[in-house]
């Protein structure tokens, strides 16, 4: 009986504002609010509200039977709340009906595992309880930024307390393999490896909108039946997609919403199949093997890797820049200072310098800068501004050198030179 694993990522960056240099030691107001601002309450009409009502909807009418899992950042999180809190009271819903798992991630959707592994730590573990305290459980399958996974971040994540991983399923990484089946990290027979069907997935993801591809259009019975002719070879189909799927990337006029309201019904025609969260998978479905991912892998780019990030000597200059600040951030620990370290982490912020030419800015995540190359001078005008900033408190905390006091010895040596000369001295201890 395949099961139908349907994981979202949720993520809204903060992007920055046109940061000069006569800002620097000025202005320490970084991000562009006011387009962060109009930003997030369109894609809260166009996407969040709507398709949250809608999977609500879906949940009862097929009585819990439709099932799925997502994954929100903490820049998300930090958005909804700040300025459409109405948007955390819909996932709240989905979360009161069971039928939804929420998973973990890095709090700042950040690339900190290849860099400080303390800092990666940091926030996981701040991510996992602010999850919990919002819709009540604490996280046991985790989503990396990008879906960027080796075999080292299985060892890290098992000592956070996860129990399974998602990634994308690479040619170079499933070999003969299929992405249709659980699979468990090398050397880690407990920690389970969910890797992405990208066909599937890119169907939606990319294709639904486009009237070139010659399967347009694209029906809830036609992808069913893709799906259902998958039954006797797997066990599980994986679908992980961006939230922005659904009225950003394809427009409400495009279908979208009509498609994902008929896909249950299509989908659960086949009695065989079935929807399952990961968490619910593990405990149902065992691993066919072990799969070995020794360099790093992520869904961006024909390439599967990590170029989308840190494929020039832009995007490797500031992400170094930012991460030999770590330690001295933790340290100092001032809330104002932990609060942008965090934001200046994101994966967005390095993508946004990418040269690559096949690298796409898509149309509901466009790079708010004019080239690469004005993002990468913006932030590292931030980041000096920054350094500065984190400096002075530095220079604060440190403690000032005291004179040393004078022993008793001296003092017995000043009073029997007085007592000897007969004069009055004023002696300076030095």
């Amino acid at each position: 009986m395949p099961a139908i694993c349907l994981c979202y990522e949720v993520h809204e960056p903060y992007n920055l504002r046109r940061y000069t240099v006569f800002d620097m030691g000025h202005n320490s107001l970084y991000e562009d609010d006011d387009r962060n601002c109009d930003t997030l309450l369109y894609n809260a009409r166009a996407c969040y509200l709507p398709t949250n009502d809608l999977f609500l909807k879906l949940i009862k009418r097929h009585k819990k039977e439709f099932r799925f899992a997502v994954s929100i950042s903490g820049t998300a999180l930090d958005q909804f709340e700040q300025y459409a809190p109405e948007v955390i009271d819909s996932f709240k819903a989905l979360a009161a009906t069971g039928c939804v798992e929420f998973m973990g991630e890095t709090s700042a959707h950040s690339l900190a595992f290849l860099y400080s592994k303390n800092e990666f730590n940091h926030q996981v573990k701040t991510h996992s309880a602010r999850i919990k305290t919002l819709f009540g459980k604490k996280p046991i399958t985790f989503r990396h930024a990008e879906f960027i996974y080796n075999n080292d971040l299985a060892w890290a994540l098992k000592d956070n307390g996860y129990k399974a991983v998602l990634s994308e399923g690479a040619d170079h990484v499933l070999g003969w393999r299929s992405p249709n089946y659980l699979y468990h990290s090398l050397g880690l027979s407990d920690m389970r490896l969910f890797l992405r069907n990208t066909s599937l997935s890119c169907d939606l993801d990319l294709n639904f909108s486009n009237q070139n591809w010659d399967s347009w259009p694209l029906t809830s019975e036609k992808y069913a039946t893709w799906c259902h002719a998958l039954s006797n070879s797997a066990d599980i189909i994986n679908i992980f997609n961006d939230y922005h799927v659904i009225g950003l990337r394809h427009p409400k006029e495009s279908g979208i919403f009509e498609f994902m309201e008929a896909l249950p019904a299509a989908i659960l025609a086949h009695k065989d199949f079935h929807f399952l969260t990961p968490g619910e998978i593990i405990k149902k479905i065992p691993a066919k093997g072990e799969i070995d991912v020794p360099g790093f892998i992520s869904w961006a780019d024909e390439e599967r890797d990590l170029t989308a990030w840190l494929g020039n000597d832009m995007q490797k200059d500031a992400i170094h820049a930012l991460y030999n600040l770590a330690d001295r951030v933790r340290t100092i620990a001032a809330p104002d200072l932990l609060h942008d370290f965090e934001r200046l982490q994101a994966s967005d912020h390095f993508h946004y310098m990418s040269t690559k030419w096949f690298s796409e800015h898509l149309t509901d995540r466009p790079n708010p800068f004019g080239s690469p190359y004005d993002a990468y001078i913006t932030f590292m005008n931030v980041l000096a501004d920054f350094e500065m900033r984190l400096a002075a408190s530095e220079r604060a905390v440190k403690p000032k050198k005291s004179l040393p006091k004078a022993s008793s010895t001296n003092k017995q040596t000043i009073s029997s030179s007085r007592v000897k000369t007969g004069k009055k001295t004023n002696p300076q201890v030095k």
